[in-house]
């Protein structure tokens, strides 16, 4: 379990996830108050960093179940393009209201999460295809 590559990626997206929610994407001022956006600024922003998070971290137990490894790696990823995706949009849009808001440096960790679980996704494709060609020979 721990001597897989996959289980890095997954431990690194997870960790980002989570970093995600104290560290800010969008930074700007808002009634001359400064203000950022992070995962934990909106409720539906904080489910997707959470499960994100959550999933990525359970998925390192499955290691004896790769298919449903890979299902999990593969919404993961999917919601974690959705997060960046609404940030994106917020930044955009200026939904938040935000003067001169810009994007921080700490946003690396948003679109960290999708590369990691991408990753993960492509390691434990090639565990389960060195697996059917050990089979293939017996």
């Amino acid at each position: 379990m721990i001597q897989r590559i996959q289980t890095l990626w997954l431990l690194l997206a997870g960790t980002s996830s989570l970093l995600t929610l104290k560290f800010s994407f969008l930074a700007g001022q808002k009634d001359g108050i400064s203000f950022s956006l992070t995962s934990a600024s909106k409720f539906y922003l904080l489910l997707l960093a959470v499960a994100i998070s959550l999933a990525a971290i359970a998925t390192v137990f499955l290691f004896k179940n790769r298919k449903l490894q890979m299902k999990i790696t593969g919404l993961a990823f999917f919601l974690g393009l959705l997060l960046n995706g609404l940030f994106l949009y917020a930044y955009l849009n200026n939904s938040c209201q935000l003067k001169d808001d810009v994007i921080t440096l700490s946003a690396i960790f948003y679109f960290l999460i999708p590369v990691f679980l991408g990753l993960a996704f492509i390691a434990i494709r090639k565990d389960e295809q060195l697996i059917k060609s050990m089979d293939r020979l017996r």
